[in-house]
C-alpha cells in the first residue's frame, strides 16, 4: 500500500525514468553474468562480501604467518588483507629488526643465546575479560621455536617476545584463560626439560611434555616471566590446548598423541613412526587446574628449578589433586571448550566420530576419587564413558571445531573428506554440512571461541588450493573460504588465497573492540610508548663527538631530515637517532645507509 501511494504521489517522468533504468541495469547485469558465466548464486555471493570504496568491515581476522613468522590481518565480509604484523621475522617495510628498539623485541627470543630470525607462527590469541574477547593485546606461539609474542594492538606493533627455558617444541599455544591471567604454551614432542642429551633409549624415564603458564600483566600489556612457571607432563606428545570458563574456569585441557611413547625406527626394520604412534585404542586428554598449579608453584618445596624456571612436577600435581588423564579417540586434535565452559569437544584425527565430553561429569568423579586406575606416571584416570556426554560420527578426521552464536550449536572440521559440518552438540545430531576445497585444518566464526560467539560467518583454513587460482609456480597459495552461515544452509561466498607461509590458524573480533592509535605520540619508543632518552624536538637537532664516537640527534618531518649534512671522518664510530615530528596520519618516512644493511621506517 506505501508502494503505491508513493508512485501515486510521484511524477510520471520520475517513474517512466527510474523503470528505465531499472530494466536498463537489469539488461546490462544480465548481460555481465552470460559474458562472464556467472548465476544468480555467484552474483548473492558477490553482494554479500562487497564493500564500496570508503566502507569498513565489520569484523578482523588476525591469522597466524606460519613460517613466515608473521601475523596477517584481513577483513571480513570483504575479505581485503589489510597488513602482515611482523613478529618473529625481520619485517623491512615496517622496519622490525632493523631500529634498535624492534632489535630489542627480536632479541627476546634468542634460545640459548643464539639469535632465531624466523618462526612458524601458529596460533594466535586474544586478551579476554571473562572469556570475552577485548582486543587490547594478540598473543600468538612460534611452533618450531618455542617462543611466545605479544602484540599490542593499540599500534598492531610486536612489542615482547619470551622464549621458553624448557620445552624444545609446542604446539598447545596461545591459549588465555577468561581474565587474562595466564596464556598457556604446551609442548607437543617430548623432550629432556634440562635441555642437555639423553638417549632415545631413556625417553621414558628421561624425556618429558610440559605446560607452560605465562603470567600476563594486562596493566602493563607484557608476560611477567619471574612469575611464570611449567607443569611437567608425561612424554605423551601434548597437543591443543584449551583453557576452561564458567562453570569449568580454573581448569584447562590439553590433548596428546603417543601415548605409546614410540620413538620410530625403520632404518632398523621397526614400524614407521606414525604407525608406532597409533597402536593404542585412545590417547589422553590431560585436566589439569591451573589455579591450584600456580599456588602450588609459590612455595619453593613444591618445585624444581630447571634453566633458572620454576617446574612442578608431575607427582606435586598428582598429590594435590590437580592433574588427571581422562582416555580420548586415538590421534585427537583441538579441543574446545563450549561458551558456557560445560562442555569439552573432541575430535579424533583417526575416528569418525566427534566426542563431547561433560565437565560437570568430569567433576564429580574428580571430587569422588573415582578413578579408572593410574598411568605409568601415577597419574589418575578417569572413565571414559562415565565423562562423555556422547559421541556424534561427523565424516572422515574430524579436526577442529568453533561455536555459533545459536545455542548448542558448532562447527566442525573433517581434513579427509574436505568438509565442515555443522552439529548440535548437545542434542547430538548433524544439521548441514558442506564441501571445502581442500583439506581444512583449522576454522573459526566470528569470535567463535568466546564465551559470546557472534556466528554470523565461518572461515574455513584449507592447506591445498590446487586448481582454485591462476596457477604460479609449484608451491600453491593456501586457501581461506567465507561462509555464511546465517541461514539454515551454509553457503560458501568467497576464496581467499594467502600467499604467505602457511597459516594454521584464525583468531576473529569484532572491528569495534579494537581502538589502535592514529598516529604515534612524538618522543617516544614505539615498542614501550615510554618517553625514549633519544627523543629530539624542533631546534634541538645537534651532532655530539666523543674521540671517534660521533653521535647524531636528528629529526624527520615527511622527507626532511635536519641537520641534512653530516660529515665525520674515516674511522669514526657514528650512531644517529631519528626522532619524527610528523604529525598527519599515514606519513611513513624511511631512512637507509646503503651497503651497510641500516635501515629504519618511522
Amino acid at each position: 500500500m506505501r508502494v503505491k501511494n508513493l508512485l501515486k504521489a510521484l511524477p510520471i517522468g520520475i517513474i517512466l525514468s527510474s523503470f528505465c533504468f531499472a530494466a536498463y541495469a537489469s539488461s546490462e547485469l544480465d548481460a555481465i553474468m552470460k559474458a562472464r558465466g556467472l548465476s544468480e548464486k555467484d552474483i548473492l555471493a558477490a553482494a554479500k562480501t562487497y564493500q564500496p570504496s570508503g566502507r569498513k568491515d565489520e569484523y578482523l581476522v588476525f591469522s597466524s604467518g606460519g613460517q613466515s613468522g608473521q601475523v596477517i590481518v584481513y577483513g571480513v565480509p570483504s575479505m581485503r588483507i589489510y597488513k602482515y604484523i611482523a613478529v618473529f621475522t625481520p619485517e623491512p617495510w615496517q622496519g622490525y629488526g632493523y631500529d634498535e628498539e624492534s632489535k630489542k623485541v627480536l632479541e627476546g627470543g634468542k634460545i640459548n643465546g643464539r639469535a632465531m630470525t624466523w618462526g612458524d607462527s601458529h596460533h594466535p590469541a586474544f586478551t579476554e575479560k571473562n572469556g570475552e574477547y577485548t582486543g587490547d593485546y594478540l598473543f600468538i606461539n612460534d611452533k618450531a621455536n618455542p617462543r611466545l609474542a605479544v602484540i599490542d594492538l593499540k599500534t598492531f606493533e610486536t612489542v615482547q617476545i619470551v622464549s621458553n627455558p624448557v620445552i624444545k617444541s609446542e604446539h598447545g599455544g596461545a591459549f588465555v584463560t577468561p581474565n587474562s591471567e595466564y596464556v598457556l604454551e604446551a609442548s607437543q614432542y617430548a623432550a629432556p626439560l634440562d635441555r642437555n642429551y639423553h638417549p632415545l633409549e631413556a625417553f621414558e624415564n628421561a624425556y618429558r611434555g610440559a605446560v607452560t603458564l605465562w603470567k600476563f600483566d594486562l596493566d602493563k600489556g607484557r608476560i611477567n616471566e619471574a612469575e611464570s612457571l611449567t607443569l611437567e607432563l608425561p612424554p605423551y606428545n601434548q597437543d591443543l590446548s584449551d583453557a576452561g570458563k564458567g562453570v569449568s574456569d580454573g581448569w584447562a585441557f590439553i590433548n596428546s598423541f603417543n601415548t605409546e611413547m614410540y620413538t620410530g625406527g625403520i632404518e632398523a626394520g621397526l614400524p614407521p613412526n606414525e604407525a608406532g604412534m597409533s597402536r593404542n585404542d585412545h590417547d589422553y586428554l590431560h585436566v589439569f587446574n591451573w589455579k591450584k598449579i600456580a599456588e602450588l608453584g609459590k612455595d619453593p618445596k613444591n618445585v624444581k628449578v630447571i634453566n633458572g624456571h620454576r617446574v612442578v612436577p608431575i607427582e606435586v600435581a598428582v598429590a594435590n589433586d590437580a592433574l588427571f588423564l581422562i582416555p580420548e579417540p586415538k590421534s585427537p586434535h583441538g579441543v574446545d571448550v563450549s561458551p558456557d565452559g560445560k562442555y569439552l569437544v573432541i575430535g579424533g584425527k583417526l575416528d569418525t566420530h566427534a566426542s563431547v565430553y561433560d565437565f560437570e561429569k568430569i567433576k564429580k568423579l574428580i571430587d569422588a576419587k573415582d578413578y579408572a586406575g593410574k598411568d605409568t606416571f601415577g597419574i589418575p584416570i578417569l572413565d571414559m564413558k562415565k565423562s562423555l556426554h556422547g559421541q556424534v560420527e561427523l565424516g572422515l578426521g574430524p579436526l577442529h571445531t568453533a561455536f555459533d552464536s545459536k545455542d548448542g550449536v558448532l562447527y566442525t572440521s573433517l581434513y579427509v573428506d574436505s568438509q565442515v559440518v555443522r552439529w548440535d552438540y548437545k542434542k547430538l545430531k548433524v544439521l548441514d554440512r558442506i564441501n571445502v576445497h581442500y583439506n581444512i585444518g583449522h576454522l573459526d566464526s566470528m569470535e567463535g571461541k568466546s564465551t559470546k560467539p557472534k556466528g554470523d560467518w565461518l572461515l574455513a583454513l584449507d592447506k591445498l588450493s590446487i586448481d582454485r587460482f591462476n596457477p604460479v609456480g609449484p608451491l600453491h597459495p593456501q586457501n581461506h573460504q567465507l561462509i555464511d552461515i546465517s541461514g539454515p544452509k551454509m553457503e560458501l561466498t568467497y576464496d581467499l588465497p594467502i600467499p604467505l607461509g602457511e597459516p594454521h590458524d584464525v583468531v576473529s573480533i569484532a572491528a569495534d573492540k579494537l581502538t589502535p592509535k592514529v598516529t604515534f605520540d612524538i618522543g617516544t619508543d614505539s615498542r614501550t610508548e615510554k618517553p625514549s632518552p633519544y627523543a629530539t624536538l624542533a631546534g634541538q637537532e645537534r651532532v655530539e663527538r666523543d674521540g671517534n664516537n660521533v653521535t647524531v640527534y636528528a629529526t624527520m618531518v615527511r622527507s626532511h631530515i635536519n641537520p641534512e649534512r653530516i660529515t665525520v671522518n674515516k674511522g669514526d664510530h657514528v650512531k644517529i637517532h631519528l626522532s619524527s615530528l610528523e604529525r598527519a596520519q599515514d606519513e611513513t618516512h624511511g631512512f637507509a645507509v646503503d651497503s651497510m644493511n641500516v635501515h629504519a621506517s618511522l
